[in-house]
């Protein structure tokens, strides 16, 4: 008798993992646990989210992982080991959500629409976030999720009292154990690890690092980025300077930005709108990244690149960098913020320090040199 409770059963095709489809299949697993992971936010904050998989693991170590999630995000996270399933919040999607059960759910998001999304389902045991009353007020699901609530509701604790990463605030929000400062975990098939390499051969052009300059952001904070006259005045102070050879990294909405910054300097465009696992091949082609706090930082922790960081309305203490960067911070007296829109003379963006910028990329070369000298002679990219 077909084994219906193994998680490789789709009932409508064979499983390709063995011929017979029973109890005596060497291949089968039977998870026993079905979890539910709602995060459906800024990309960027997705992929953080990865960093929850181990520690799921070690809590549910037989489980089901179904993840639902806003498009595009699902390319990032498609086809991970970890995952069993992954679903996105249109239509289609939510009716086979309809379908099933789940034991447990982690509610990340602090919102109306996540917890419309729980309710298209049957969960049992909810840990995180979820919505109360008439009114749709979030509030945490259990007493573990209000030290991360209440930082979204006073300003002053969030801003200036907070001194642990997000990665520790979701583990111990969702009651997942002693926090072990997992690392994110977004990998690479092996087509796009080949190509990431062969990217960093052509990209070098002679030189012995590749530093990819991610450019821009998100339009939801748009102060998240530099201006383009910093960019071009760092890259020329960067090329008279240090041997790399520059990559421009960024989204579809970076494209013109980029080539403004580009005008009559040697760097290198990378591709801006060809989907999100070829931005994140390129970010994995470079040896060290300079980013402001958005997607392209969040793919370079993930590849354990040597990222230079730098934080104008954002909360610099909520990101690991894992012990492979530094952070720069804004000298603007109103930092951080968090808002959408400043009307500020003059912009947080304008107070960060090239030459702090300068002497971080420095030592990151430097941190490079050692880290290549340690690797296997195969080794090309440090990371």
């Amino acid at each position: 008798m077909a084994l219906s409770s193994c998680r490789y059963f789709s009932g409508y095709k064979p499983c390709p993992r063995h011929r017979t489809c029973d109890d005596s299949c060497p291949q089968k697993s039977i998870p026993s646990v079905y979890l539910l992971i709602v995060h459906l936010g800024a990309i960027g904050a997705v992929v953080r989210a990865t960093s929850l998989l181990k520690a799921i693991k070690r809590k549910y170590p037989f489980s089901h992982i179904t993840w639902v999630t806003d498009a595009p995000s699902d390319q990032l996270l498609r086809h991970h080991p970890l995952l069993d399933r992954v679903l996105v919040t249109r239509e289609e999607d939510l009716l086979a959500l309809s379908a099933l059960e789940f034991d447990v759910a982690l509610m990340i998001d602090k919102s109306l629409k996540a917890a419309g999304v729980l309710k298209r389902t049957q969960v049992e045991q909810v840990f995180g976030f979820k919505c109360e009353g008439r009114g749709g007020a979030v509030i945490p699901a259990t007493p573990a999720a209000e030290e991360l609530w209440h930082l979204g509701l006073e300003n002053e604790k969030k801003f200036f009292v907070n001194t642990k990463a997000e990665t520790q605030l979701m583990t111990e929000a969702l009651e997942l154990g002693p926090y072990r400062r997992d690392e994110y975990d977004l990998p690479l098939s092996a087509e796009e690890a080949a190509e990431a390499l062969r990217r960093h051969r052509e990209w070098r052009r002679g030189r012995p690092w590749v530093l990819g300059i991610n450019t821009g952001c998100s339009a939801v904070i748009p102060y998240k980025k530099l201006s383009v006259e910093f960019h071009r005045s760092l890259i020329q102070k960067i090329q008279a300077e240090l041997n790399v050879s520059i990559v421009l990294l960024g989204g579809p909405e970076d494209t013109l930005r980029n080539q403004r910054i580009a005008w009559n300097l040697p760097v290198i465009q990378s591709s801006t709108g060809a989907g999100l696992r070829e931005g994140l091949v390129n970010v994995a082609a470079c040896d060290l990244v300079l980013t402001g706090d958005s997607l392209g930082m969040h793919m370079a922790i993930a590849l354990k690149k040597y990222v230079v960081a730098w934080f104008g309305p954002t909360c610099a203490q909520e990101i690991d960098l894992y012990g492979r960067g530094e952070k720069i911070l804004s000298k603007a007296p109103c930092a951080p913020c968090w808002k959408r829109v400043c009307d500020q003379p003059t912009m947080c963006y304008d107070l960060v320090s090239l030459s702090e910028v300068f002497e971080a990329l420095q030592r990151g070369l430097n941190q490079c040199q050692s880290m290549s000298s340690s690797k296997q002679p195969s080794s090309e990219i440090c990371s």
